[in-house]
């Protein structure tokens, strides 16, 4: 499930390119590069399966607050064998896509298991709306504990209701989801017996610079040279943006919606950052399946961006690096691009649930500036960019929810004390990661104990492992799809 841009506006969130594997089932804060806060209506994700509707508690943690909220879910029975297992989707950071009812590596596993298949949609995102805005006062009953507790709800409810109260519950999850499904295990232990925590970032850190190395590292595996040409190409748009007398070409090669203006480093940081994204976000999802659930630009490629910047006919490295972005605008149906800061506070910091932010970066920042972290800074000599450091994007929290640069520190840490960070202590979760994806640096890529397995799969991108099969899968993502669900076998006897 994408985020994209139709129109002039580029609302791009952060350095934050989280994606929830592209799970649309699972939501995914993807907001780099061309993908805005819509949802792509792709023509395989009409309703697949019927929403249905959960009665949640706003405040898990006061029970003298006994305010409720209404919480999407979607069922699929197809599979279920009586004395079957139960497979729980956890939602994340986007819309709940109900293709993933229909398609996906769990429903494999759930046919062949007997399992009753549930999809349960993230608090404050989809259609899920506990409040009446997104206000930062009511952004305080978004957080991952809150969304554990109404997984532990639901899934107790559903229990006594289905007569499933004593059937094995694995929970499901990528990206973010793929971290509560793993802190789901540790924190309910008494209701989830197993856990597939994909491609999960499970120690939060507010500086995240090696994202961006993973990032050379993945490019440098198509082509050597490609990671120093964008350096190259970053290098000198940094140059030029030094130079008020260069904005007016800058904004004929990059096709921006209005003529360059730099009045601070936040605006410089806004544009380098989202040209950047444009690799980012290619290299985090490379050579996967979300053209199942109507992606656009899954044919973007590794492969493709480093041709486009070994072309030398297409003059030095800079005309190459803004030819890539014309590529992806082309790509995503976008007509210029809006690079201004301004206009991004603006509608960051719109707090309607109707507002251009609203199909989940406010909410998903809010989540970084208040939980995790997770900041995609240049601060590493050992990367391609320049220009967005940690402060650009911690600003970013006090200017949204007046949240500090020590709040963001503080919470963060706690978070790590809550959950154990790598040092996480449980059973019966295991934890896929392909090399490819940069957030394998923030997940476990060896095995903790043999309950507690890692699947470290090389050449893969974010959540493969989740998709549908298809013919031109590696060897080493199919074996690592059949290892995962000789796991589950084994935990479910």
């Amino acid at each position: 499930m994408a985020f994209q841009t139709h129109d002039l506006p580029l609302c791009k969130v952060l350095a934050v390119c989280f994606a929830l594997c592209g799970l649309a089932a699972v939501g995914e804060g993807r907001f780099r590069g061309f993908r805005k806060f819509e949802v792509v209506q792709g023509s395989n994700q009409e309703a697949v399966s019927e929403e249905l509707w959960f009665t949640q508690k706003l405040d898990h943690f006061n029970g003298a607050d006994s305010r409720v909220w209404k919480q999407r879910y979607f069922v699929n029975e197809a599979f279920y064998k009586p004395g079957g297992p139960v497979f729980l989707m956890i939602g994340g950071e986007g819309p709940a896509n109900p293709a993933w009812m229909k398609e996906g590596a769990w429903l494999t596993y759930a046919e062949k298991l007997g399992a009753l298949c549930l999809m349960l949609e993230h608090r404050f995102y989809g259609k899920s709306h506990p409040t009446a805005d997104l206000s930062t006062d009511n952004l305080r009953f978004l957080s991952s504990r809150q969304a554990l507790a109404d997984l532990a709800h639901f899934r107790t409810v559903m229990g006594e209701t289905r007569g499933l109260t004593n059937r094995k519950w694995v929970a499901f999850g990528g990206s973010y989801p793929g971290s509560l499904a793993a802190w789901f295990r540790l924190k309910y232990p008494h209701l989830v017996h197993a856990s597939v925590a994909t491609s999960a970032p499970v120690f939060a850190t507010v500086n995240f610079p090696e994202y961006l190395e993973v990032v050379w590292r993945s490019l440098a595996s198509e082509n050597a040279d490609c990671p120093v040409l964008v350096k190259k190409a970053s290098d000198t748009l940094v140059e030029r943006l030094e130079d008020p007398k260069t904005f007016e070409n800058i904004t004929k090669d990059f096709n921006l919606c209005s003529p360059l203006q730099i009045q601070s480093e936040m605006d410089s940081a806004y544009l380098l950052e989202m040209l950047a994204g444009n690799f980012m976000d290619v290299v985090q999802y490379n050579e996967d399946n979300r053209g199942f659930e109507g992606v656009v630009g899954t044919n973007v490629t590794i492969k493709v961006l480093c041709g486009v910047m070994s072309d030398a006919s297409l003059g030095d490295p800079y005309a190459r690096y803004a030819a890539v972005a014309r590529l992806m605008m082309e790509t995503f149906s976008v007509k210029c691009l809006d690079t201004s800061f301004s206009n991004y506070v603006r509608d960051m910091t719109n707090t309607s649930w109707d507002g251009p932010a609203a199909g989940g970066g406010r909410q998903w920042v809010y989540q970084t500036c208040s939980e995790f972290g997770f900041y995609q800074s240049t601060d590493s000599p050992n990367q391609p960019f320049s220009g967005f450091p940690l402060g650009y994007q911690v600003k970013q929290c006090a200017s949204f929810y007046n949240i500090s640069a020590e709040e963001v520190a503080e919470a963060v840490a706690q978070t790590n004390e809550y959950y154990g960070g790598y040092e996480i202590r449980s059973s019966r979760i295991v934890f896929p990661n392909g090399s490819i994806d940069p957030w394998h640096a923030l997940g476990i890529t060896q095995d903790i104990t043999a309950e507690l397995p890692a699947v470290f799969i090389k050449g893969t991108a974010h959540c493969a492992n989740m998709y549908p099969a298809r013919s031109q899968d590696l060897p080493q993502l199919s074996e690592a799809r059949d290892h995962i669900f000789l796991l589950l076998q084994q935990w479910l006897k």
